[in-house]
């Protein structure tokens, strides 16, 4: 699985404490300040006990597809002292791309061997940019998922691995980016019924000057893959894509971020 941190950004403190307490700002604020926070059963388990002041600040909305989860529980690893933030995240989110992007910076595949989440670094061209389309409305992963089905044709699998091949390649080098690189028959025609305006909004931004399209994670956010020069353009079409189609939401512009956590 293939996976790029973009500059959206969560940070946390841990803190010994005399008991729990968990201050948050930022998205995710809404979330219960108790041990049902993945921030407090991450940092927890890596210290051994619940006794601390967590705080969150967060950028990345939650239930979107852009990897909120993996992000916070990489920030909370380590914030807790973590020796392999990657492998704790991995553990609890389930996904370790989203993780190994978290944790690295960049663009990343990631993979379970044996049980243990293994990452690549991947090249990626310094010119590309991402318009991000979010919706006012969440996706839960659950919902997502269970839009699935438990078995896909051979012919799906092997179109989708090809156009994982020219992804990976347009990635490294944004000339060779073909917007079929983004096409797929495992996951975006089955989900398209839990945002029926996707398909339409992704067309938009290839329309404007996105070289691909598709949908981030498990949705309902959907990428625009541009160039810089292109960003500013495309953006601008990204929000009016919304207000056309009477979907409540934002166009963000962002970069790829290489650096990876950070502690101290």
């Amino acid at each position: 699985m293939l996976a790029v941190a973009l500059s959206l950004y969560t940070e946390v403190t841990v803190e010994e404490a005399d008991h729990l307490s968990i201050t948050s700002e930022g998205e995710g604020s809404e979330l219960p300040a108790d041990m049902t926070h993945l921030a407090a059963r991450v940092a927890a388990k890596i210290v051994g006990h619940d006794r601390l002041a967590i705080n969150v600040r967060s950028d990345i909305p939650v239930g979107r597809g852009l990897g909120s989860s993996a992000s916070l529980a990489v920030a909370a690893a380590a914030a807790a002292g973590a020796a392999d933030p990657l492998k704790e995240a991995a553990a609890v989110d389930g996904h370790p791309e989203n993780a190994a992007a978290s944790v690295l910076g960049g663009l990343v595949a990631a993979t379970t061997v044996n049980g243990a989440p293994v990452a690549v670094e991947l090249a990626l061209d310094p010119e590309l940019r991402f318009v991000v389309l979010v919706p006012n409305r969440p996706l839960a992963t659950h919902r997502a998922r269970e839009a699935l089905p438990a078995q896909v044709p051979h012919a799906d699998a092997a179109f989708n691995l090809g156009r994982l091949g020219l992804l990976i390649a347009g990635l490294a080098d944004h000339r060779m980016l073909l917007r079929d690189a983004t096409d797929d028959r495992l996951h975006q025609t089955a989900r398209t019924p839990l945002f029926p305006e996707s398909s339409h909004l992704m067309a938009g931004l290839v329309e404007a000057g996105a070289l691909a399209a598709c949908w981030s994670g498990a949705g309902p956010s959907l990428l625009g893959i541009c160039t810089a020069e292109a960003s500013s353009r495309v953006q601008t079409a990204g929000e009016q894509l919304l207000k056309d189609t009477g979907v409540p939401g934002r166009a963000l512009l962002l970069e790829a971020d290489h650096g990876g956590v950070v502690t101290g």
